[in-house]
């Protein structure tokens, strides 16, 4: 089994002038990127800003709308669509599990963008089933099935593919493994709260280690209890994967996410599943770098967009 990056980032696409656009937003607990395409989902203008999620939802709302009407003006053209990924299960009146920005389950986004661009369209999706609609599409799962794609950034998650779709689960909260028990004596605790980019951050400050999850990365290069510590948190959410991968039988797990980034970590990731899994699937990194979910986005404004009649 071995990890290889798979996919290509999109490049700009030329200006369309007055041409219809699609609007995608996909906001995050550290960052969010707000991105206008053609017609054929071919990015156009995007821009990143911080996420601020200390200071709570509407000021993230606020700026990322703003983001998005700025970019708007400079590219041109009516909105036909937009697609909105988001942490959490969403719901019409509300979001559920995104408790990284205090204050996100209050939002209705869907109803924030109508009114803010009177965008006949929108389409909100969890932010790592987004990312995989956009690695159906066009990224590593457009040849696989069924697919896994693991979120490891601000939090942890999953998404499930199966014959080109993505699977939302009885409440939209299939690959929600962030609330998987770990740990013990029963119910121990949270797998987020063992590995997640907020997880290694902490980890790296109680060992002192500066840079937060990328510095404890780099430090866990060297044998050490910077190693030791990193490889008992990968070893948690390894159990969890295994798991995954014998529930689903993926042919491909694609990772995507900052923590995601770190080839020792993917390294032992990778020796974990082979060490264990009798049927071991194609691990790769995504191609996609950090627009993953932002891509997804705006898949869903274009599949969002009306039929001609």
């Amino acid at each position: 089994m071995s990890v290889r990056l798979a996919g290509r980032a999109a490049q700009p696409a030329p200006v369309v002038g007055d041409a219809p656009v699609l609007l995608g937003i996909d906001f995050g607990g550290t960052k969010m990127a707000v991105g206008v395409a053609d017609g054929e989902g071919r990015l156009l203008a995007c821009e990143r800003v911080p996420t601020h999620a200390e200071q709570g939802a509407p000021q993230a709302l606020d700026r990322a709308l703003d983001l998005a009407a700025k970019l708007l003006g400079e590219v041109g053209g009516p909105v036909a669509a937009a697609g909105i990924a988001s942490p959490g299960v969403v719901r019409s009146d509300g979001i559920d599990l995104a408790p990284n920005v205090p204050g996100w389950d209050r939002l209705r986004l869907a109803d924030a963008v109508r009114d803010r661009f009177g965008v006949p369209a929108v389409a909100v999706d969890n932010d790592l089933n987004a990312a995989a609609l956009a690695e159906l599409r066009f990224g590593a799962l457009r040849d696989a099935d069924p697919g896994l794609v693991v979120g490891l950034g601000t939090g942890v998650a999953a998404a499930l593919t199966v014959r080109g779709s993505v699977l939302a689960g009885h409440h939209g909260a299939a690959g929600e493994i962030g609330y998987a028990v770990a740990g013990g004596p029963w119910p121990g605790t949270m797998l987020e709260l063992d590995f997640s980019g907020r997880a290694l951050d902490r980890l790296a400050d109680e060992l002192g280690v500066p840079g937060t999850a990328a510095g404890l990365a780099a430090a866990a290069e060297r044998p050490g209890p910077a190693r030791d510590a990193l490889t008992a948190r990968v070893d948690e959410l390894a159990r969890h994967l295994v798991t995954c991968c014998l529930l689903l039988d993926p042919q491909r797990v694609v990772l995507v996410g900052g923590v995601a980034g770190s080839e020792l970590i993917r390294g032992l990731l990778v020796q974990r599943l082979a060490a264990v899994l009798p049927y071991r699937p194609d691990v790769v990194l995504s191609g996609f770098a950090d627009d993953a979910a932002l891509l997804g986005a705006v898949v869903l404004a274009r599949e969002a967009v009306p039929a001609p009649r």
